[in-house]
């Protein structure tokens, strides 16, 4: 049975010249090569993508071919220019005469010093979608910095807001804003697309970090500008305030339960065995189960604490409650959930025995997940089939 679907390519027939490195910007391109788009990967002769001099899988510590690298650069081809030779800035362009679109996340100033700015690339096709991804946008008083997802993650507010008020500030455990922003960058330039077949007009994006990991906080931010009001870190609490969500002590680990409404909290009493808590007038209503909530918690936490986490996420979630155990990267990959849904998915690297797992598109396509066909190139492998000689 076909698991991976190869006809869902509604971006084949577009190409990308693709200049990003490193994280934020391959992240992008490598959704819409996974859309079927024909990605060009630009880079420098002398190594490349600085993530191909990363950690690298079994066999490969010799080929420029780190574990970052692979994660983002499947599905699309490599060519090398030197960006600093007018002769290879000519070859560059004589690609962008036949492309659709232009990514770079070089910091804000650089393109136009190459030569390759927005207004550049537009001379040479008309009706391209020029995209730039930088940390803190192409205007404003330090848009001319550099950024990685750790300082974005700092100057963002998140880190204030992770742990609890003793901890914080704490650094998220994976690089989210990159991603985030890979993502977002991926919706601008489909967007883009769908416009310039509307207009037929060049588009220029300009995609932010910074901008990314706020509009990851969309109410806090809201709700702040508009309320005055300011979060602080409530470690594992939930945002509900419930005594009866967040993080609760078991034999056997962490368990998250989430019962807000008066509807889950029924339910949340007759999976504890304790429909009396609903005739109890201290807990009667939300109200009174906030102005009694080191009460109705320390109850709580009692039950819970007398069996393991796997039981009670089981109990709770047969009772319509939202429940999960804490568990570590290793046990959520076992789960068969994951492996059934197939968020990475196995692929052929020439030149080592084991296939290696890569991350599939987001979402499924008539049951079927979107997975990349080809392996990442190595540095130059496309160098004759796609640069003119001159």
């Amino acid at each position: 049975m076909e698991t991976s679907s190869q006809k869902f390519q509604p971006l084949k027939g577009k190409t990308i010249i693709d200049l990003t490195q490193v994280l934020a910007g391959p992240y992008a391109t490598y959704q819409l090569a996974l859309l079927g788009a024909d990605v060009i990967k630009v880079e420098d002769p002398r190594g490349g993508d600085w993530t191909r001099e990363g950690s690298a899988p079994p066999g490969l510590e010799n080929q420029n071919m780190g574990t970052a690298y692979l994660t983002q650069n499947a599905n699309k081809k490599s060519i090398t220019l030197d960006l600093k030779s007018a002769k290879d800035i000519e070859k560059l362009k004589d690609l962008v005469e036949a492309a659709d679109v232009f990514v770079e996340n070089f910091r804000p100033g650089t393109a136009s010093r190459l030569g390759l700015s927005y207004e550049n690339i537009k001379q040479v096709k008309s009706n391209i979608v020029y995209c730039s991804i930088s940390g803190f946008g192409q205007d404003g008083p330090i848009s001319n910095r550099p950024a990685y997802d750790h300082i974005v993650q700092g100057m963002c507010g998140i880190m204030r807001l992770t742990g609890t008020t003793a901890t914080e500030p704490n650094k998220v455990g994976a690089p989210y804003v990159d991603y985030a922003t890979g993502l977002n960058g991926a919706f601008a330039i489909v967007s883009a697309l769908h416009e310039v077949n509307r207009t037929g007009k060049s588009i220029k994006l300009d995609v932010s970090m910074l901008d990314t990991s706020l509009l990851l906080m969309s109410s806090l931010v809201t709700n702040h500008l508009n309320t005055g009001w300011a979060p602080v870190a409530s470690g594992n609490e939930a945002w509900s305030k419930s005594p009866t969500s967040g993080a609760f002590e078991t034999q056997s680990g962490l368990l998250m339960i989430a019962a807000n409404n008066e509807a889950q909290f029924e339910r949340f009493c007759s999976a504890i065995t304790r429909q009396d808590l609903l005739d109890n007038q201290k807990f009667k209503d939300p109200g009174k189960r906030k102005k009694n909530q080191n009460e109705l918690r320390n109850l709580i936490e009692k039950i819970i604490k007398n069996q393991t986490a796997e039981y009670w996420e089981e109990k709770f979630n047969d009772y319509a409650v939202p429940a999960a155990r804490v568990r570590n990267l290793d046990e959520i990959l076992d789960e068969r959930q994951v492996k059934e849904r197939k968020v990475t998915q196995k692929l052929k690297i020439p030149g080592i025995k084991n296939s290696l797992h890569m991350p599939t598109l987001g979402f499924k396509v008539d049951n079927k997940v979107v997975a990349p066909q080809k392996p990442p190139p190595k540095l130059g492998q496309d160098n004759h089939n796609i640069i003119k000689n001159k």
